[in-house]
């Protein structure tokens, strides 16, 4: 890509531990951050001292994807591993969401480390609408790691 070329935000994917999900409409980035630890102190003559540094601990959050109702077994499968059996353990996964470029080459990675889906909100429905009925999936996760190709 040339200087100043952006890359599109609607060719991505979003992996499952091994396997690709099937088509999603869409899913939220995160928003990455750190934490702040505020440290107050008093120096040796009495004058206050104040320090801010970065948290240890990785930074968990939350992403939703959002699909279409001709969802995957697997897929629904994990999502019901946490939500109806209530296995979290078992229902942690890494999940990745991949970017690409327009020649279809990835360009950005978010890893997901320990991700299980927290939330299932069904699709609305109406009788005099005429949009394809979606599902929102809540992913949480314990870190994110993000890579750039």
């Amino acid at each position: 890509m040339a200087t100043g070329d952006v890359y599109p935000s609607n060719i991505f994917s979003v992996e499952l531990g091994n396997f690709q999900v099937e088509t999603v409409q869409s899913v939220s980035t995160p928003s990455i951050q750190l934490d702040v630890v505020e440290t107050r102190q008093v120096s040796a003559t009495g004058e206050p001292i104040a320090r801010k540094q970065p948290a240890v601990r990785p930074q968990s959050g939350e992403i939703t994807v959002t699909r279409g109702m001709d969802k995957s077994k697997a897929f629904t499968d994990w999502i019901n591993t946490a939500l109806e059996k209530k296995d979290i353990e078992k229902a942690r996964q890494n999940v990745t969401i991949v970017q690409y470029d327009v020649n279809k080459k990835p360009v950005v990675r978010y890893h997901f480390v320990s991700a299980w889906a927290s939330q299932l909100k069904g699709a609305d429905l109406d009788a005099s609408s005429t949009t394809a009925a979606t599902e929102q999936v809540t992913i949480t996760y314990e870190d994110c790691v993000v890579e750039r190709a």
